[in-house]
């Protein structure tokens, strides 16, 4: 199933709440010895996730079809760089990282029982029912794990508010009188959870044609005092990018970032201008933006206002970092290791 995006959490009778996570949907199959992991769009992910397989043939089950979320919890959040550098061609290296981080499938729909009855046709109440009733006999705390659920919207309103520094991708809600429908989004909606941010504006990039600017540089101070580059915004109208360029042209002065900066040309990026020019750091403004892993937005960034009352030196990187986000996420029960690579 597929859902359909929103802004607001649904309200009323009828919806189950559940956190989106962030990280792989998967499909798992178990029948004997045989277990097949399948992404949403239909491609086998075994081979990336061999501690996976693992834990799904050692359930003490001898049939089964569980839908999904692959993670990787790393430091009480999750690490979805990590979960990337999973798919790699060598086999090698993917059982070093398997061994180093292991992943966790978070379950919330069963679609064939361990009996063999297929459920997809069975509305979710049901569905929800029986998965809850299998995993009370299996093992906790180990790599298959049920993912939470509430029938209660303040809940899911304050995963929304306490998670999003933890991995939480959003909230999705389901209708629970709603059969499995594959591709379908009538059933399911998600909220994505946006936050905001203040940076400095370390350095811009003109458009590939023309003298207009492209996109903002952004970035953030450190402990050290070093400015970072984060990400970029590149999400202006044709007459918000004319009133840029006399904006930002007079502060041109390197060295812009004098931490981590923008990187130049690479194969990602043949036949694409990567020069930027470096600013000095006096501009700051404030975006909206979903992901950010790595030391970076995942995704460009929307610039929202100019933020003429803040000091650059304030924007310093603790504003993406949260002790009490991993708390609440350990407060749900997940967030640490595994058990081992399998229940």
């Amino acid at each position: 199933m597929e859902a359909q995006a929103v802004t607001e959490i649904p309200q009323g009778e009828g919806w189950l709440y559940e956190p989106k996570w962030d990280g792989f949907r998967c499909v798992a199959f178990r029948r004997g010895d045989e277990v097949v992991l399948q992404s949403k769009s239909g491609q086998p992910l075994g081979r990336y996730f061999p501690e996976l397989v693992a834990a799904m043939r050692a359930l003490p089950i001898d049939r089964v079809v569980l839908d999904g979320e692959i993670v990787i919890f790393s430091d009480g959040a999750l690490d979805f760089d990590a979960l990337l550098q999973r798919i790699h061609p060598a086999d090698s290296r993917i059982r070093k990282l398997a061994a180093e981080t292991p992943t966790t499938f978070l379950v919330f729909d069963l679609l064939v029982d361990d009996t063999g009855r297929v459920l997809a046709g069975e509305p979710l109440h049901e569905r929800r029912a029986r998965l809850e009733e299998l995993f009370q006999r299996l093992p906790e705390g180990g790599t298959v794990r049920l993912s939470p659920a509430t029938r209660d919207r303040e809940i899911a309103e304050r995963w929304m508010r306490e998670l999003g520094t933890s991995g939480l991708d959003g909230v999705v809600a389901k209708r629970l009188d709603v059969e499995y429908r594959s591709g379908d989004r009538t059933g399911m909606r998600k909220v994505k959870r946006q936050r905001t941010i203040d940076c400095v504006v370390g350095g811009f990039r003109y458009l590939q044609a023309g003298r207009e600017v492209g996109s903002l540089l952004l970035g953030l101070y450190d402990d050290e005092g070093l400015l970072n580059h984060i990400g970029f915004c590149a999400s202006f109208t044709a007459e918000e990018r004319r009133t840029l360029k006399p904006l930002l042209e007079p502060l041109v002065e390197p060295p812009g970032f004098t931490g981590s900066a923008p990187g130049g040309p690479s194969r990602w990026s043949a036949g694409r201008n990567t020069e930027w020019q470096p600013l000095r750091p006096s501009l700051v403004c404030e975006v909206r933006y979903d992901h950010f892993s790595g030391g970076r937005f995942r995704h460009g960034a929307k610039f929202v206002r100019w933020r003429p009352d803040k000091k650059p030196e304030q924007c310093t990187d603790d504003q993406i970092t949260s002790a009490a986000g991993a708390g609440a996420l350990e407060r749900l029960g997940f967030g640490g290791r595994p058990g081992g690579a399998a229940p």
